[in-house]
């Protein structure tokens, strides 16, 4: 009998707890907020209903570029639906996609791909409150930094006029529009293609393609170059090379990197500086990718993402042709409790990964490199779960 009402009073409790953890934030963030150029008047009057969204903090938690295996990320990105609707959706907008790409100097299916990534060709833009999925991880979590600064940015957004606080809606991560432009980006290079006095990434085609390409083009897009091309590397090849460093096209060509579909030459420039990417490993596909991947990984920097752009783009152009070496699809991924464990187990044998924090980046790779080679594997620095077996189970 007494359950419901002591489940009331827990309930409202965690209420009022969540609502002084909110004006605590509120009030500490004024100042900095001011400073940076926020007036008090909207600071005061936006911040007054922010609110505290725990779901936004499971979700930054778990990104599908992060945690799922890229084979299966990569299947959803190039789906036959999404092909379809993007090439549907390209020729409805093909001229205006034209125009508007040929005058920034970037590709018209790069854009129509980040814009069916990002929002499904503008049909799912999200609906959280801007103000307060930012203010959540200006409060707490990985990201504090990221999410100050982009409220900030966001506030500055409505104090110009350029959005209301009702058209302020997106992802929980603070992205919004048709192309996903989190605040500062906006701020920095959304573009009112129509004149009409607005830079509207919500409803205005021509403001979210131009905003687009002015960010690609700024970020430093090489006009009529490839993003990359899928590669066969040869046997006793040396996987340490696949650690983001730059060579010509002709030096991986005399290292006997060939082109899995097209040949090297006629895929690119000699002379053209290239990387090595190998994402899952010495089992997986391999590509060389050049300067127009690392600007679409200047719009989301995680491998699987940039890699859905450039094969989605390929697909709404027109290629049928799928990647020609298949992914290790029986790998299960570690988990970040795994990664601490194979980190640690590294730094047990005296492989230096630059501290335990579950996260794999170049220092672990690095003393994963060192430890295959060490032990007569190939040195790809990829964590599998038969690495890590391998580490944990040495004496």
């Amino acid at each position: 009998m007494l359950l419901a009402p002591l489940a009331a009073v827990y309930s409202l409790s965690s209420a009022a707890a969540l609502d002084a953890e909110v004006e605590r934030f509120r009030n500490a963030f004024r100042a900095e907020a001011i400073a940076s150029g926020v007036s008090a008047s909207v600071y005061d009057r936006e911040m007054a209903t922010a609110q505290r969204k725990p779901k936004v903090l499971e979700r930054d938690a778990n990104q599908p570029e992060f945690v799922r295996p890229i084979w299966d990320y990569l299947d959803s990105a190039t789906s036959d639906r999404r092909v379809a609707e993007g090439r549907e959706s390209f020729a409805a907008q093909e001229t205006e996609l034209r125009m508007i790409a040929s005058s920034y100097g970037v590709s018209p299916y790069i854009i129509a791909a980040i814009w069916g990534l990002e929002s499904n060709y503008g049909s799912i833009l999200g609906r959280n409150d801007i103000i307060s999925a930012l203010t959540t991880l200006g409060m707490e979590g990985r990201r504090q930094r990221f999410g100050r600064t982009e409220l900030i940015g966001a506030l500055k957004i409505i104090q110009n006029g350029y959005a209301t606080r009702g058209e302020l809606q997106g992802s929980w991560a603070g992205a919004m529009g048709q192309t996903q432009f989190i605040p500062t980006t906006y701020l920095a290079y959304a573009i009112d293609f129509d004149g009409d006095g607005r830079r509207d990434l919500w409803k205005d085609t021509g403001d979210v393609f131009a905003s687009t390409a002015n960010y690609l083009d700024r970020a430093g897009w090489k006009t009529g170059e490839r993003w990359g091309v899928e590669v066969n590397l040869p046997e006793g090849f040396d996987y340490a090379l696949a650690d983001g460093r730059r060579y010509k096209v002709t030096d991986w060509i005399r290292l006997g990197v060939r082109g899995s579909s097209v040949a090297l030459p006629d895929a690119i420039g000699l002379d053209t500086g290239a990387k090595l990417l190998i994402p899952a490993g010495a089992n997986g596909p391999a590509f060389l990718t050049f300067k127009n991947f690392d600007v679409i990984k200047r719009y989301n920097n995680a491998t699987s993402y940039a890699l859905g752009v450039a094969l989605l783009s390929e697909r709404i152009a027109g290629s049928e042709r799928n990647l020609v070496n298949e992914w290790p699809r029986g790998d299960v991924p570690l988990t970040r409790t795994q990664n601490q464990e194979l980190q640690q187990a590294l730094t047990n044998k005296g492989y230096d990964t630059g501290g335990v924090d579950g996260v794999v980046g170049p220092n672990t790779r690095r003393a994963l490199r060192s430890w295959q080679r060490d032990n007569g594997m190939a040195p790809d620095g990829y964590p599998s779960s038969a690495v890590l077996e391998k580490l944990t189970g040495e004496a």
